[in-house]
């Protein structure tokens, strides 16, 4: 099928767009449920607790609580420092795209969407609720729910080429004795779940009739298995090829208008990254440890690859059981829940807690304007 062809085929009508503009936002919307926040924090904070708890007793405690005072404060100093920039370029990374779609909408909400979007990852298992907190943010300030879903998804498609090249070079890197245990399990886990989101995101993008009728031949074969579902199976057919149409001709002329912001976030999110990564070599210096960067960066690389879609609210558990076991032969016993607790600090508790504050604030300003429409009704 020709180009030209292909993108006749995809034209979506006002009413359609329309349709996908509520519908999208509707979806957005249910993920802030309180219920379900409060139920993915408290998860997210008794695994976290009892894992680092284990590897802690697990570990000489006397001697951890000795390891205390010997911690170098300039370093935790550089984190913070670090942090910082992490928070910033998450920001930038959205907002090279925002600003050209909306000019209007300065780089606070940018970074406020960052945060929601690390806050609403750490409480959803898989992350799933990352997207939807950034979009919501966004859309609350004025982008329309297609754009923002646009810049949620070209991003994540920069993550997701970015990932496995950096899985693959951290392989070819590292010391093999540390692949060892339930390493090359999760590592499996993980390159599968990249791989896969990565073919449907190529796919999508630039032979999205190809994936319609994938789509519709999987809603036919399921209507044969559940006949009384047929028509439920058809309409979520028709709508995901009219979604998956309209967010394909959105980012294509985003890239297209602005061919230079998808190579930028791609450098930017390797920045990114590779700030995340460094992060652990300072915190590591600051606990006394002497370690090779290449090595401590490899193994983050693969932390980060294993864990990003584990199953659980922020990949708790899964992250502090890998740390434990992929740093385990380069951190003394004694220093290994304290490293622990500082890289999950680092990377995700402290983002989160300002992202709850940003996610508390939008609930609240929904509750309000709630309230405000029943006392006029």
């Amino acid at each position: 099928m020709s180009d030209s062809a292909e993108n006749s085929s995809l034209n979506v009508t006002p009413t359609q767009e329309k349709q996908i503009e509520n519908e999208g936002k509707q979806e957005v919307k249910s993920v802030f449920d309180k219920s379900i926040i409060i139920k993915g924090s408290l998860w997210f904070a008794l695994i976290t607790v009892l894992t680092i708890a284990g590897i802690f007793f697990y570990n000489n405690t006397g001697q951890t609580v000795e390891a205390l005072q010997h911690i170098s404060y300039k370093y935790i100093a550089i984190c913070l420092l670090m942090l910082f920039v992490d928070l910033m370029l998450g920001s930038w990374r959205n907002h090279i795209y925002i600003r050209k779609l909306n000019p209007e909408v300065s780089h606070w909400v940018s970074f406020r969407a960052n945060v929601a979007n690390m806050f609403m990852g750490a409480v959803t298992p898989a992350h799933g609720g990352a997207g939807p907190a950034q979009i919501y943010v966004y859309t609350s300030a004025g982008v329309t729910f297609i754009d923002a879903f646009a810049v949620s998804l070209i991003n994540m498609g920069a993550t997701l080429i970015f990932m496995p090249l950096a899985g693959f070079v951290a392989i070819m890197l590292m010391d093999t004795s540390y692949v060892s245990g339930i390493v090359p399990a999760m590592l499996k886990y993980g390159f599968s779940f990249f791989l896969l989101f990565l073919i449907a995101f190529l796919l999508a993008f630039w032979k999205p009739v190809w994936v319609g009728v994938i789509i519709k031949k999987i809603a036919s074969g399921l209507s044969a298995i559940f006949p009384k579902r047929k028509e439920k199976l058809a309409a979520w057919a028709e709508k995901s090829f009219v979604n998956i149409s309209k967010y394909q001709q959105t980012c294509s002329v985003i890239i297209k208008q602005h061919p230079f912001l998808f190579p930028l976030s791609l450098v930017i999110t390797t920045l990114l990254y590779m700030n995340k990564y460094c992060m652990q070599y300072v915190i590591l210096l600051g606990l006394g440890v002497n370690a090779s960067l290449v090595q401590v960066i490899s193994i983050q690389i693969l932390i980060q690859f294993m864990i990003y879609f584990a199953p659980s609210p922020g990949g708790s558990g899964f992250a502090e059981v890998s740390i434990s076991v992929l740093f385990g032969k380069i951190v003394p016993a004694a220093l290994l829940s304290i490293f622990t607790l500082l890289q999950r600090s680092f990377l995700l508790f402290f983002p989160a807690i300002i992202g709850a504050y940003s996610v508390i604030n939008l609930l609240r300003k929904q509750t309000q304007r709630q309230h405000r429409k029943q006392v006029i009704n």
